[in-house]
């Protein structure tokens, strides 16, 4: 995996790429720590600037609130059958929309599992891109990695009031 880190509204934003797509996304407050993070993740190597722009822009993006394809721009290199399933049912939630943690569990098939969708949630390679900001909890807005201002700022940016 390469590596990038870009400005975006919602931090510095690491961006792993491995052949032509994100694999992972990191958000911390500095440049040194977004790209800490990647290469605790098994980042080698600055990316080619030229041949991963289309990649950035697409995370700068999301970053703003905007629809963006995902379809082969997203490459998931890790977790378990159940992550998995769990990352791959946030592409279901329809921008603009929050769904609860008990309902994405029982989309995957695993109702009663909400605890479990939270920690899957929390391991999310690729956040903006796989929109976990879109799950909440059914008293509240729940967790999120990069903070709950980041989650109030992206859900906001999508028109979602909270």
């Amino acid at each position: 995996m390469k590596f990038s880190v870009i400005k975006t509204r919602v931090g510095w934003t690491g961006v792993g790429t491995e052949d032509a797509a994100v694999c992972a996304v990191t958000i911390r407050s500095t440049k040194e720590a977004a790209l800490r993070e990647l290469l605790e993740r098994g980042a080698d190597g600055p990316a080619d600037a030229k041949a991963v722009t289309p990649l950035l822009d697409l995370v700068r993006r999301a970053a703003q609130g905007q629809p963006v394809p995902v379809n082969g721009n997203v490459r998931i290199l890790e977790g378990t059958a159940f992550q998995r399933a769990v990352w791959l049912g946030l592409l279901a939630i329809p921008r603009g929309q929050t769904i609860s943690y008990a309902e994405l569990a029982l989309r995957v098939g695993r109702p009663g599992a909400a605890r479990a969708v939270g920690q899957a949630l929390g391991a999310n390679p690729v956040p903006l891109l796989l929109p976990c900001h879109r799950v909440v909890a059914t008293n509240g807005l729940g967790g999120f990695g990069g903070g709950l201002p980041m989650k109030k700022t992206l859900l906001r940016s999508e028109g979602v009031a909270v």
